[in-house]
């Protein structure tokens, strides 16, 4: 009788264990996409990196100091970022400074996805290897950064940049700017 309770026992802790999460997810509490990255109120880490649209160039940290801007990391074979293409268009026809990292693609694909679909970002680094996103801890895509003028990593967003996103997250850095919501 011993052996037959234990699994039992062990399945509803389990059970109950999944009502529990999926009660704070409804709540709005629980987000399993919230990654905390420790990068928040740090200097942005480093990256150099050939741009996907002329390989003779760098893309780099470096070069985007003195401004703020937004680092978002995507990739063709993502849903969400086809998903959040067009916003992200928006935003840079407002003036929204992005730069994007093509990650663990191909860059002939990437480049036919801009080409359809336009290209909202100022340069872009291709990181087939993911020799910079490793460095930033980036898990999945898309994933989008605030850095500061000073280098520092503001904001961190993991998922599709969409307006409510925007309005809640990263809107209060750019004020000054009249940018889409």
């Amino acid at each position: 009788m011993t052996r037959a309770v234990m699994p039992l026992a062990l399945f509803m802790v389990l059970v109950g264990l999944f009502w529990f999460v999926l009660g704070k997810m409804n709540e709005g509490e629980y987000n399993p996409r919230d990654v905390p990255t420790q990068f928040i109120g740090q200097q942005a880490p480093a990256f150099s990196l050939p741009d996907l649209l002329d390989p003779s160039r760098t893309v780099s940290t470096e070069a985007l100091r003195g401004r703020t801007w937004l680092l978002n990391v995507w990739g063709t074979w993502c849903p969400e970022c086809w998903k959040e293409h067009d916003y992200l268009l928006r935003l840079a026809s407002n003036g929204v400074p992005i730069i994007g990292i093509n990650w663990r693609d191909e860059a002939d694909e990437a480049k036919a996805m801009l080409a359809r679909l336009g290209n909202p970002f100022e340069q872009i680094g291709f990181d087939p290897h993911s020799d910079a996103v490793i460095e930033w801890g980036v898990y999945g895509a898309p994933e989008t950064f605030l850095i500061d003028a000073e280098g520092i990593v503001r904001v961190k967003h993991t998922g599709a940049m969409t307006p409510a996103v925007w309005q809640e997250k990263f809107l209060s850095y750019f004020a000054s700017r009249e940018t889409a919501s």
